[in-house]
């Protein structure tokens, strides 16, 4: 198995970045923006190469203390129902 890409230029870069959920959906970011490796449809536990990690508040990432919205770690199932899958808002278009 491949090692994973890791590029922290980038991480740094998306977390200047708004939450794609919250500027896709016009809803108020309330919570710093973390980057947030795809997990669905991905077959593994390996994490994703940071390249197609995607820009999400603390809410709809960990949702550990913006509690107002649904996170993907905690329903990664209603997220996906809500928003879709999370490759769809990666930028690298390989998944």
């Amino acid at each position: 198995m491949p090692k994973r890409k890791s590029d922290p230029k980038y991480l740094a870069w998306l977390h200047e970045q708004p939450c794609c959920i919250c500027e896709a959906f016009y809803l108020p970011q309330m919570s710093p923006t973390q980057a947030h490796h795809v997990i669905h449809d991905r077959f593994s536990f390996a994490k994703t190469a940071d390249r197609r990690a995607i820009p999400l508040c603390e809410g709809h990432h960990q949702g550990h203390f913006d509690t107002s919205k649904v996170a993907i770690h905690r329903e990664p199932k209603k997220w996906r129902e809500l928003y879709g899958p999370d490759h769809n808002y990666s930028r690298d278009e390989s998944h």
